[in-house]
């Protein structure tokens, strides 16, 4: 392929020579050549971006052993003048110490690839289209984890013990599954908020947090990382006008579903009136003189119930009614992102015990599925293999038996390149599921339709006068 050559790939070579040449090429634009470790450090920049990845692609029970075999196949790699040391906790005091610098320059890197190696499916209807939810991670339930996990209420100072009460059997299942949900949620647990690309499949950006964080303030710390123009969808927990508000004044667009908690109105006359305009303007930031968001409502038929989705960009012609529709039905890749996150790659339960290793872990996690992920589809576009068909169960299989083997040579139609080669979703086409009842299914209420009123005289006034207001201050 056209950013590899065959030395790692060939029916001679074994294993770690084809990571080794996945890696380099994930890699190679990455800025490493100030960071700079101490002297007499055994570990490079490179060598220890490598190990990290390969810690987090290993399969191994424990993370000390996914540390020994991905520093063995480093170790076999060549790429260091010294031997590292054996040393897990040196390993991850390195780690600790590095993270922030590494990541901020693979990040960079893998998004340059993104933009460059799949130019062709980075817009979608003519936009850079990304997706945002949040999902919760599980934790062992170790002092230090719930000391920076756990919610506000559970982390908040001690005090003392109030006799402890008979313990009374839960009188009904419904009381028997309250006091469970609310045993789980005193747990600690990690909330993953991740910003997705809708056209290839792959993480932009994500924030951490306690399990009590605000998914749409995360939404708001990572707007600067978004392209320019870019637009964004979200389901009805990303509501709110300081949230949109700082969406739409940095130049991006938004796509968000409203429902029952939303009040929009109409005919305000802010702007020219037209068919599906729409504002959102609560009543306190109407009082503080902020200006009415303005919107247009795009009313879709779902499976049972109304679809009500608002978008930034109010012209027809630069997006119609049916393209809005299908990239909101195209955020639902960033649900199976979390799947393949959560169940194939394991991910669901984290194991450290640290909080301060659990972030690390977390991290490289998912800097190793996105690596993994990048590097496999950018392989498979060539052959003309769209996002959607590509597994990414066979995908993870595919490096690590490259990772476990990587002392022996590839038996034919094993190597690297020829696993990732038929890493494919078959064209068999599965049954609907939707109606089997899963022990975990959400059985959540309908979100409803938003509250549209027609602006009151006094609203209408109050929009003239502070069209008025910025109009002057502008021309000023």
């Amino acid at each position: 392929m056209s950013h590899q050559d065959t030395d790692g790939n060939t029916a001679s070579s074994p294993h770690h020579q084809a990571l080794k040449q996945a890696l380099d090429w994930l890699v190679k634009s990455a800025g490493l050549s100030d960071l700079v470790f101490r002297e007499e450090c055994t570990w490079t920049s490179k060598g220890l971006i490598f190990t990290a990845i390969l810690w987090a692609w290993s399969d191994e029970k424990t993370l000390t052993d996914r540390f020994f075999l991905a520093r063995k196949v480093v170790v076999a790699m060549e790429i260091l003048a010294r031997i590292p040391a054996t040393s897990y906790q040196a390993f991850l005091k390195m780690l600790r110490t590095w993270t922030v610098a590494l990541t901020s320059a693979l990040v960079v890197a893998f998004r340059q690839r993104m933009q460059t190696d799949l130019a062709d499916r980075f817009k979608v209807c003519g936009f850079q289209v990304f997706g945002v939810d949040g999902s919760r991670l599980e934790l062992p339930r170790t002092e230090s984890n719930e000391e920076r996990f756990s919610p506000a209420k559970a982390r908040g100072p001690s005090k003392s013990k109030p006799r402890r009460k008979p313990r009374r059997r839960a009188r009904s299942q419904a009381a028997r599954a309250r006091r469970a949900r609310e045993k789980k949620t005193n747990s600690p647990q990690m909330w993953l908020t991740v910003m997705f690309h809708v056209g290839t499949g792959l993480p932009w950006d994500w924030r951490t947090g306690p399990s009590d964080s605000s998914e749409r303030d995360h939404l708001r710390q990572m707007i600067n990382a978004l392209p320019a123009g870019a637009l964004v969808t979200a389901d009805a927990g990303f509501v709110g006008y300081e949230y949109w508000k700082a969406l739409i004044e940095s130049g991006r667009h938004l796509l968000i579903r409203v429902g029952a908690n939303v009040r929009l109105l109409k005919n305000l006359g802010y702007v020219k009136e037209k068919n599906g305009l729409v504002y959102l303007w609560p009543d306190r930031e109407a009082a503080r003189n902020q200006p009415p968001l303005v919107l247009r409502l795009v009313v879709a038929q779902g499976g049972k119930h109304p679809v009500y989705l608002v978008t930034s960009v109010l012209d027809e012609a630069t997006l119609s009614d049916k393209q809005v529709v299908e990239i909101y039905a195209l955020r639902w890749g960033v649900e199976l992102f979390y799947r393949h996150f959560k169940q194939t790659f394991e991910r669901r339960k984290l194991r450290s015990r640290s909080a301060d290793n659990a972030e690390l872990e977390g991290t490289w996690s998912l800097l190793g599925l996105w690596a993994m992920s990048l590097h496999a589809q950018v392989e498979l576009a060539r052959d003309g293999v769209p996002a959607r068909r590509i597994s990414v169960a066979k995908v993870l299989r595919a490096y690590r038996k490259s990772l476990r083997e990587y002392k022996s040579v590839a038996d034919p139609g094993e190597s690297l390149r020829e696993l990732v080669s038929k890493a494919v979703i078959d064209p068999y086409k599965r049954a609907n599921k939707s109606s089997r009842d899963y022990p975990r299914k959400k059985h959540g209420h309908a979100i409803g339709a938003p509250e549209i009123l027609n602006a009151t005289k006094d609203q209408i006034n109050a929009a003239r006068k502070l069209r008025g207001q910025l109009t002057s201050g502008l021309t000023a």
